[in-house]
C-alpha cells in the first residue's frame, strides 16, 4: 500500500464530483483550449480538465502533490512546479482553479496582467462578496474597484465546507471573471490604485480629511490645493460611498495637482531672495 502524502497545513482539497462537474460546465472548455489549474492539488479537479481541453497547465507548488499529479500520466497535462506568485504562466485561453485562499488577492492581479477570454475560480465566499462589491456597501473597497476595473465579475454559486477535505472554517464560492477593456478614464492607472489605496485607509471619514491624508501619502505637496479642488457634493461623502467613477475624477484631478508642483519645481526652481 503507498503510504498516504504529507501536505501544507490549511490545504483545502476540493472533492465533491458535483461541485467538479459544475465548474467544467461553467467553464464551457473547447478541445481547442489551454487551460491553466493554480494549486492543483491531488488532481480531481486537473483530470476532469483533461479530459476536456487540448492542454492543461497545472501548478503546485507542493513536491508531494506534484509526485501525486505525475502519478495520473496525463499525456496533455504540463505540471509545473513552483509558487504561483513567482513562476511565469504559460500563454492559456482560460484559467479554472480551486485557488489556494491565502493568494488570492495577489494572484488575480497576477492574471489581469496576462491575455485571456475566461475565468472560473473558487474563492473564499467572503472574499467574493468583496470583489462584487457595490458603492455603499460594507464589502465595498479598494480590491471591488480593483477587481471590477479589469473585469466583470458574478458569484455563480456557494459552496459548502462539506465539499472539501478536510473541510475549511468557511464557505467558498464559484466566482466568473470575464477580463475587459477598462471602463474608467484615468489618466495613470498606477497613481488611481495608489490613490485608492491611500483614500480607503480612511474609509470611515469623511472625504475631506480622506484627501488630506492620500495627497500625504500621494506626495502632494500643496495639500490645501488638492482639498480645493474636491467637489462641493462630495466634501462630506465618505469613501466607501463614492461611485469607481467619482474616484477615478478625484484622482485624476490629484495626480493633474501633484504633477503641476513638480513641473514648477523642476522648470522654475525654488524661489530666489533679492
Amino acid at each position: 500500500m503507498k503510504p498516504v502524502m504529507k501536505t501544507r497545513i490549511n490545504q483545502h482539497f476540493l472533492i465533491d464530483s458535483r461541485v467538479i462537474e459544475r465548474i467544467i460546465n461553467y467553464a464551457n472548455i473547447h478541445k481547442t483550449e489551454t487551460i491553466l489549474e493554480i494549486g492543483a492539488g491531488f488532481g480531481n479537479l486537473t483530470k476532469k480538465l483533461a479530459a476536456e481541453a487540448a492542454n492543461v497547465i497545472a501548478v503546485e507548488s507542493d513536491p508531494h502533490l506534484v509526485e501525486a499529479l505525475g502519478d495520473l500520466e496525463l499525456p496533455n497535462v504540463t505540471i509545473v512546479h513552483g509558487d504561483a506568485l513567482k513562476v511565469d504562466f504559460p500563454k492559456f485561453d482560460k484559467v479554472v482553479s480551486n485557488l489556494p485562499y491565502s493568494i488570492s488577492s495577489e494572484v488575480t492581479f497576477k492574471l489581469f496582467k496576462h491575455s485571456f477570454e475566461l475565468g472560473i475560480l473558487m474563492y473564499q465566499y467572503e472574499f467574493a462578496q468583496r470583489m462584487i462589491a457595490t458603492p455603499g456597501t460594507k464589502d465595498y473597497g479598494r480590491l471591488s474597484i480593483g477587481i471590477q476595473y479589469f473585469a466583470d465579475v458574478k458569484v455563480l454559486e456557494i459552496v459548502p465546507r462539506t465539499a472539501f477535505r478536510p473541510p475549511p472554517e468557511v464557505r467558498s464560492a464559484i466566482v466568473k471573471i470575464v477580463p475587459r477593456p477598462p471602463f474608467l478614464d484615468v489618466v495613470d492607472k498606477d497613481f488611481f490604485f495608489d490613490f485608492v489605496a491611500a483614500v480607503f485607509t480612511q474609509r470611515r471619514k469623511q472625504m475631506k480629511n480622506a484627501i488630506i491624508n492620500a495627497a500625504h501619502m500621494l506626495g502632494v505637496k500643496d495639500v490645501k490645493k488638492a482639498v480645493n479642488l474636491l467637489p462641493k457634493d462630495l466634501m462630506h461623502k465618505r469613501p466607501e460611498q463614492l461611485s469607481p467613477e467619482e474616484l477615478a475624477n478625484l484622482s485624476n484631478l490629484i495626480y493633474e495637482a501633484r504633477y503641476d508642483w513638480v513641473w514648477k519645481q523642476e522648470n522654475l526652481g525654488p524661489a530666489r531672495s533679492l
